[in-house]
């Protein structure tokens, strides 16, 4: 295979490190085939992170820690050994990925550091090289220990859906945040006009805008705790309208959401049916062509139904073709 490649004139050393190096990406990658080395260490990538969100959970009790200090300190020592080669691994074996071809290994590393994936694996195991070393000075300690939690993020790269998400809310990162932007304007002005209303009954929650915001934080986004509410008039009316416009302000980005989730899921349908045209274009599903098929609607995120429900549609329009439109089921002229 090494013919074909300009590894056929690389030196041993190098040839020797590619294939290293594309060992460990395929072992890292997530894989799909049951049974393969790259599977099991998906397992036991994902059965670690778990575990480790877990034994964070855990030592906020007070008495667990106390019993079983040493055990969560070694346990944390061997899952921040682990992430931290896999992160090392990633960082090496990230040229393999496919991109273009002009792009050198330096711009490749970087642009894969600063992916999202790869700086939740930087988040996972900073904090503990943080407190080892000393490097925080006066911080608080018990925020950096909770933010070993933000490790569950780590499995958004073994699924599909979650990472569905994560590109929708790329996609649509503007219609976000002006969505936000006038969220925030909004809740400015409610603010404003309920200081207005509102300072001289009540001065300890409504005696000045910043004062105001919290109501009007709960009431825009509907949470509407009641620990401060209007008492005059004015405040009732004013504070009705805002609720009502809250409505609207909390729909807005989810909606945006919803859409871009669903046209994710229409392009997704879109990219497996295309597939699954080819692979029907001789009229025959090999077994290689079904788990080529399988992988990909599992890397695409679609339901099994969903896939099968395209998959078949894709297969009548096939035996049409080939049987000059006559009827699947019985073979009369369409």
């Amino acid at each position: 295979m090494l013919e074909n490649t300009p590894l056929s004139s690389a030196k041993p050393a190098e040839v020797t490190e590619y294939l290293w190096r594309r060992k460990a990406f395929q072992l890292l990658e997530a894989a799909h085939e049951k049974g393969t080395l790259s599977r099991v260490v998906d397992l036991v990538l994902m059965g670690l992170i778990i575990a480790s969100v877990v034994t964070v959970i855990l030592e906020s009790v007070q008495s667990i820690e106390d019993r079983y200090t040493d055990a969560l300190y070694w346990f944390e020592v061997f899952t921040i050994a682990v992430f931290s080669v896999e992160y090392m691994l990633r960082v090496w074996s990230c040229v393999e990925s496919p991109g273009p071809d002009d792009q050198s290994d330096f711009k490749t590393r970087l642009r894969f550091v600063f992916s999202f994936h790869a700086i939740v694996d930087l988040l996972a195991i900073l904090p503990f090289y943080l407190l080892t070393f000393g490097l925080v000075g006066s911080f608080d300690m018990r925020f950096l220990r909770a933010v070993r939690l933000l490790r569950v993020l780590k499995l958004t790269r073994y699924s599909a859906a979650l990472n569905m998400l994560i590109l929708t809310i790329n996609q649509n990162g503007r219609a976000l945040a002006a969505a936000f932007l006038i969220l925030i304007t909004v809740m400015l002005l409610a603010a404003s006009g309920m200081y207005y209303f509102e300072r001289d009954a009540q001065p300890q929650d409504f005696g000045s805008i910043p004062a105001a915001m919290w109501w009007a934080f709960a009431t825009l986004t509907t949470v509407g705790y009641g620990d401060v509410t209007p008492i005059t008039v004015g405040g009732k009316v004013f504070g009705a309208l805002i609720t009502v416009v809250g409505i609207g302000m909390v729909a807005l980005p989810t909606s945006i959401l919803a859409t871009g989730y669903s046209e994710q899921l229409r392009s997704s349908s879109t990219i497996y049916g295309e597939n699954a045209d080819k692979a029907l274009d001789d009229g025959i599903l090999t077994e290689d062509e079904v788990q080529s098929l399988e992988a990909l609607r599992v890397d695409l995120g679609l339901g099994k139904h969903t896939a099968s429900q395209i998959l078949d549609s894709k297969k009548v329009e096939a035996i049409l073709q080939t049987q000059g439109k006559c009827c699947p089921h019985c073979g009369s002229s369409i």
